[in-house]
């Protein structure tokens, strides 16, 4: 029998864990907490709550034929790796050659936006946005590149700050490309 888990719960779940590490969550300064973390999570973790498939749904007919690649870089993302829920800060570059659907450049940062507002590892989010649009906008070839910083290892363990992990992915006419 699976209980839904409510807000409640998880009000308590941030209660307990304050108690865990040693603080009062009585105490003026941290009476609210609970609920900013909840509400902070309920963001940063939005994306379980969208289809990606949506946002790529619409494309411009008036530019179908247009033949050449489409790159939009440095879009900005934050997300948080599922080992350790610590952030994940970076950017993707996203190139795709359109087979007659070309899409607004704001579809392409919302499609990242939907897979990095969830619990993630780079190599995944980087294969989930090349997939999505290779698959949705049927296009002849498409190149993800991330690069970001992981505060799981720059903020704890061995605290290399100045450590940045690169991954990538290119799907169909694309695939030959090496950046």
């Amino acid at each position: 029998m699976n209980k839904k888990v409510t807000k409640n719960d998880a009000l308590e779940a941030i209660k307990t864990i304050l108690k865990w590490i040693g603080e009062d969550p009585t105490r003026e300064g941290l009476m609210e907490t609970p609920l900013r973390v909840v509400e902070s999570y309920e963001e940063y973790f939005s994306g379980y709550k969208q289809d990606p498939k949506e946002i790529l749904n619409v494309s411009f007919s008036e530019i179908a034929d247009y033949k050449e690649v489409i790159i939009l870089k440095d879009i900005r993302f934050e997300s948080f790796c599922e080992h350790h829920i610590a952030p994940i800060i970076g950017v993707v570059h996203i190139a795709y050659l359109p087979n007659k659907k070309v899409v607004g450049i704001s579809k392409l940062a919302r499609l990242v936006e939907v897979f990095s507002k969830r619990l993630q590892i780079q190599e995944r989010m980087t294969a989930q946005i090349a997939h999505a649009i290779f698959n949705e906008l049927e296009a002849k070839g498409v190149g993800v590149v991330v690069e970001a910083e992981h505060h799981c290892m720059t903020t704890r363990g061995v605290y290399n700050t100045s450590s940045k992990m690169r991954t990538q992915s290119f799907l169909g006419e694309l695939k030959t490309i090496d950046v």
